[in-house]
């Protein structure tokens, strides 16, 4: 499914005013049933569609590795998409109380997650440049042709520290996490020796999927909550935020950034 639409817009210019096509981001509802039952519909940009969906029950506590899903299957037309696991598994505890009342700034249903979940704090040697940070995130950005072409995108990426393993872009800040976690996990990538550059606001939602990964350090072009610090403290995650032409405050942890 494409992640794009043209749209026909008029643009005004001073006094001037012209008929044009234009590029919008696709926006779309994806329902995922687990195990034959309906679990969640998630808005998203439809592609990447198995990265999304494995990633979503990863950073819900329901997997723990590629090898307990069974089948993936996707009808892209009609926003469908089916998982089944090895295993019969039940939606984590605090799944309903976060996802009834979900919208792009739940935060404080996060520590339901954190408690309900059991995260451990992350455990990393990893360092790394201010210079490196810099250039990562201007590579990242370089990746980002959707945003280039409709400006309504987010995006996150993967890095080793020296170059950018995998990214993705969507509509929803929170769907990129999980599409890369869904990468890790079919790819059987681990996040200990890594770091998220990331387009969005650090919330604790973001927080949260960035320290299931078992990823020390995320790197933001915006801002972070008091909340997701909050956590981040407890979780032992770096935050970066307001990353930009190398300037950058860092938050959390601040040994890891030399």
């Amino acid at each position: 499914m494409e992640d794009r639409k043209t749209v026909i817009i008029e643009k005004i210019t001073g006094l001037n005013r012209t008929r044009m096509e234009d590029l919008v981001v696709h926006e779309a509802a994806v329902t995922l049933y687990l195990n034959g039952n309906e679990l969640v519909t998630m808005v998203c940009s439809p592609t990447h569609l198995q990265e999304l969906c494995l990633g979503f029950l990863y950073a819900e506590g329901m997997i723990s590795t590629a090898s307990e899903v069974s089948s993936f299957v996707s009808h892209d037309k009609d926003g469908l998409a089916w998982v089944e696991t090895v295993h019969q598994i039940q939606p984590a505890a605090g799944f309903l109380k976060r996802h009834i009342a979900s919208c792009c700034g739940r935060g404080r249903a996060s520590f339901y997650f954190v408690n309900d979940a059991g995260i451990e704090p992350v455990k990393s040697e990893l360092r790394i440049s201010a210079g490196d940070v810099t250039r990562l995130l201007a590579q990242t950005e370089q990746r980002g042709e959707l945003f280039t072409a409709t400006g309504g995108a987010h995006g996150a990426a993967l890095s080793d520290g020296s170059a950018v393993l995998a990214f993705f872009e969507d509509v929803g800040r929170h769907n990129t996490l999980d599409k890369l976690a869904g990468w890790c996990l079919m790819n059987k990538v681990t996040g200990s020796d890594k770091m998220l550059l990331f387009s969005g606001r650090v919330s604790s939602e973001i927080l949260v999927k960035t320290a299931r990964l078992g990823v020390p350090l995320i790197v933001s072009r915006s801002a972070p909550t008091d909340l997701a610090l909050e956590l981040a403290e407890q979780l032992n995650v770096t935050v970066v935020g307001f990353a930009r032409n190398q300037r950058m405050n860092v938050y959390t942890h601040g040994y890891r950034v030399i």
